[in-house]
């Protein structure tokens, strides 16, 4: 049943491996990783909560499809590639796989930080896992960060700051964000000047992608809405 013939209400049904495969362009190969990370991921989430439990009934589309469109938007090698709140490997772990290029994970819980260095065993995939908070870390010049449900898009530029004002030329950011992300970006721009290009979700059609470039703090936040004054 296709999105035009369907009720109102009713969900799509789940991806498939197959399905992801083609829609991200990736090998059999690199599928049969990505089945490897999503088969460790429902292990675990026996013994701890690693994502929310609904979203394993759509894990292809809501996880590795999800993470996976986030790799045609990266710079192309040697940029140094760092995810900020990895979690499950979402989305950072999975540009890995798909890319197989190196990226650092940050993670601050310690049993997630475990996950994703038997993940990355069982998959091959080469990442470096920072157990600790990202404004912890004394940063290193990381030209792009990425991160999906982590904070609001004002925070997620604090943390991502002090990685990308390292890189030379200034880093990039890539956000997976959903229905709120016009309110986020709004937000944001009290305190940030900020250059940001938006992509449909491949994944949930009130998803976006968003490219957030030349960003750094306001010397002064704008005045809010309440603070205006009509002349």
């Amino acid at each position: 049943m296709s999105a035009a013939t369907r009720p109102a209400g009713v969900p799509e049904p789940p991806l498939d491996a197959a399905a992801v495969g083609r829609l991200l362009d990736v090998s059999r190969e690199t599928t049969d990783r990505l089945e490897l990370l999503l088969a460790l991921l429902r292990r675990w989430q026996t013994r701890i909560n690693m994502v929310g439990r609904t979203t394993l009934d759509d894990a292809w589309r809501r996880h590795v499809l999800d993470s996976g469109q986030l790799v045609r938007h990266l710079p192309p090698p040697p940029a140094h590639l760092t995810d900020i709140g990895s979690g499950a490997g979402f989305p950072g772990l999975v540009i890995a796989i798909i890319a197989g290029r190196p990226v650092d994970l940050i993670e601050a819980d310690a049993r997630k930080a475990a996950f994703l260095r038997e993940a990355a065993r069982e998959t091959g995939a080469t990442v470096a896992v920072h157990v600790a908070r990202a404004e912890a870390l004394d940063p290193w010049p990381a030209d792009l960060v990425t991160a999906r449900a982590v904070a609001p898009v004002a925070d997620l530029l604090g943390l991502a700051f002090p990685f990308c004002r390292r890189a030379a030329g200034g880093g990039r950011v890539l956000l997976l964000k959903g229905a709120t992300v016009e309110a986020e970006l709004t937000d944001a721009a009290q305190s940030w000047t900020l250059s940001v290009e938006r992509y449909p979700s491949l994944s949930d059609p009130t998803g976006v992608v968003l490219r957030i470039e030349d960003f750094s703090p306001r010397t002064r936040p704008l005045p809010s809405r309440n603070d205006r004054r009509d002349p």
